[in-house]
C-alpha cells in the first residue's frame, strides 16, 4: 500500500510512504495518542482531504508489516492526512482550532489503540 500526502495546512510533514499490507483496510474513529500525554489519551479522529467545501473523510487504518517488529498499524486519511481531537472536545474539525493537531499518517504498534468504526 502507498501512503501520499502532499505539503498542505493540515500537516508538515509531506511524503509518499510504502507498506506491505497484512490485511484489509477498516474505518477508524478513534486512536490512543501519545502525543500530549505520556500514558496516552483516547482521540476522535478524520482523514483530511484538500477538498475546499468538505475537507473531512473517513480515518482508515491498516494492518501492516513493520521490519523489526512484525505487525504494525498505519492510519491514513486522503492527501492532507489525519486530524486528531482529544475525545470529548465538542466543536466541528477545523484547521483553525488550537484543540486539533494534524499528522500525514501514524504507525501504531498495538491494537488496542485502535477504535474501529461501527458496521452499519
Amino acid at each position: 500500500m502507498f501512503v501520499e500526502v502532499e505539503e498542505n495546512p493540515n500537516c508538515e510533514a509531506s511524503g509518499f510512504f510504502r507498506f506491505r499490507e497484512l490485511g484489509p483496510a477498516r474505518r477508524l474513529r478513534q486512536v490512543r495518542s501519545y502525543e500530549h500525554s505520556s500514558r496516552g489519551e483516547w482521540c476522535d479522529i478524520v482523514g483530511w482531504s484538500d477538498a475546499d467545501h468538505q475537507p473531512v473523510c473517513p480515518a482508515m487504518v491498516q494492518p501492516v508489516e513493520e521490519s523489526g517488529r512484525g505487525t504494525a498499524y498505519v492510519v491514513f486519511g486522503d492527501v492532507w492526512g489525519v486530524r486528531l481531537k482529544r475525545a470529548g472536545v465538542q466543536e466541528e474539525w477545523s484547521l483553525a482550532s488550537p484543540h486539533q493537531w494534524g499528522e500525514a499518517y501514524l504507525l501504531l504498534t498495538d491494537s488496542h489503540d485502535l477504535r474501529l468504526e461501527e458496521a452499519d
